[in-house]
């Protein structure tokens, strides 16, 4: 028995020295769970310090999460039925709905006044069937389905709005032969196909979307875009990919080039435009060929496969990448400008002027694997997410210097951070909206939720705090 209990206590007195002489890794990880568990910790009956709006896809809805305690606060139904509340199957939100019982939300926009929040409205956007909806954020009801929207297919780069919600923005992300209906032979798709960007005006008392205007683009994928504040107040943006025209396996045939595009509209020009007469009706809607109409929309050559560009909280830069390249370009408003006052074009795309990138150009930022989206704080930093690394870079504006990076699971798409996409970014958070959560969770057979992870980006450099699973 002596002997058991002096072998018992040498264990003991072996495992306490482990204890004390344990590495300093494993006591910080201790204090970076337990920070995070603070940080993220909302008492029973305390709100959120902000909201985020998630689309939820194919479900047809939109969800609401509080932030930082990352809860699921409610769900909202847009572009499908949801027995839970009847919605859809009521006379108002029945008729609302129309033949239609789904819908594919994308991108959530708040409305703005002076190129911030101002918490009145929030519209999504139906990728599949071309539909623009708004939700009146009184309580948190889908007031107004719009569309289908004529001339588009596959209503993907959208939705955003203008600086003070004068428009909804929008682009067709599958080009084809317009009018809609017309068949033209595959082989004829470089110059029988069309894509189109296109303006929904927004009444503004009211929040009552109604059409604006279209612009004839050429046959690219057009994809998500931001509209200019400030210094760049009156344009709008847009990234394609497949500048290319091919057909057939795209992944060949739509990555031959180095670049792709960004489209510039300056939208008070296309409103001088429609009101002087010019343009056609097609569709129902007043649509503009640049072929026909000059100084309306320009190109800017970006890295190729860009999903998404973004305008800085000032509005002098331009932020586009390249999914297929590791750089982030960033171009200058002003430059844009003189470089159309200047005329320095390198060639034409079906009337489009094309501008010298070496003119437009700010800096390149190597920021890393397939980036795709950036967001902004308030203390001059962008956050970029990077899809093929699974990663956020952080880096800085003005010195285009990289600064940290975090990895985040797996393959990040879109990301938000704190009103990060206005003109006074609030900092502290980044959700990073990841496509894959394996491993992550409970195993729920193979079709896996998507991941959403908070990051804390308050400090110098940023630290994963939570994992959030949407469906």
């Amino acid at each position: 028995m002596k002997q058991f209990l002096a072998i018992l206590s040498a264990l003991l007195v072996i495992g306490l020295l482990t204890g004390c002489g344990g590495d300093k890794k494993g006591r910080t990880a201790r204090s970076d769970v337990q920070e995070a568990a603070q940080k993220t910790y909302v008492a029973p009956g305390d709100l959120d310090e902000y909201y985020v709006f998630k689309s939820g896809g194919h479900s047809g809805q939109v969800y609401v999460y509080g932030v930082p305690s990352m809860r699921h606060i409610a769900t909202i139904p847009v572009f499908a039925p949801y027995p839970a509340t009847g919605y859809g199957f009521d006379k108002e939100t029945k008729a609302m709905l129309g033949n239609y019982t789904w819908g594919d939300v994308h991108h959530p926009a708040n409305s703005e006044t002076n190129g911030d929040y101002d918490g009145r409205w929030l519209f999504v956007n139906d990728n599949a069937n071309n539909r623009m909806a708004r939700i009146d954020l009184r309580d948190f009801k889908t007031k107004q389905i719009f569309g289908p929207i004529p001339n588009v297919s596959g209503l993907h780069g959208g939705t955003f709005v203008t600086e003070n919600t004068e428009y909804i923005l929008g682009a067709s992300r599958f080009p084809i032969p317009l009018p809609k209906g017309a068949v033209e032979k595959v082989e004829d798709f470089a110059a029988k196909y069309k894509g189109v960007v296109t303006a929904m005006k927004v009444e503004p008392k009211t929040g009552t979307i109604s059409m604006g205007w279209q612009i004839l683009m050429p046959p690219f994928d057009w994809d998500l875009g931001d509209a200019g504040k400030g210094p760049s107040h009156g344009w709008a943006f847009w990234t394609c990919y497949n500048s290319e025209r091919g057909t057939g396996k795209l992944e060949v045939t739509a990555s031959q080039k180095d670049r792709d595009y960004i489209a510039a509209v300056n939208w008070t020009n296309v409103e001088k435009a429609v009101a002087s007469g010019k343009g056609k009706m097609l569709g129902g809607v007043k649509i503009l060929d640049p072929k026909e109409v000059s100084d309306i929309v320009w190109l800017l050559p970006i890295a190729k496969s860009p999903h998404g560009v973004d305008v800085a909280p000032d509005g002098k830069w331009i932020i586009g990448s390249g999914k297929l390249q590791s750089i982030t370009t960033v171009f200058s408003i002003d430059k844009i400008k003189a470089a159309i006052e200047k005329k320095d074009f390198t060639g034409h795309e079906d009337g489009i002027p094309v501008l010298n990138y070496d003119a437009v150009k700010e800096a390149e930022v190597n920021v890393g694997l397939g980036p795709l989206h950036t967001q902004f704080d308030d203390k001059g930093f962008a956050y970029t997410s990077l899809f093929v690394e699974s990663a956020v870079c952080k880096w800085k504006m003005g010195t285009w210097e990289v600064v940290d990076k975090v990895p985040v699971s797996y393959n990040i798409g879109h990301l938000c951070a704190a009103e990060g996409d206005t003109r006074h970014p609030q900092g502290k958070y980044v959700i990073a909206l990841n496509k894959l959560s394996h491993g992550r969770h409970l195993s729920v057979g193979p079709s896996q939720p998507e991941s959403s992870q908070l990051v804390d980006i308050s400090g110098e450099k940023m630290k994963l705090l939570y994992d959030a699973f949407t469906e």
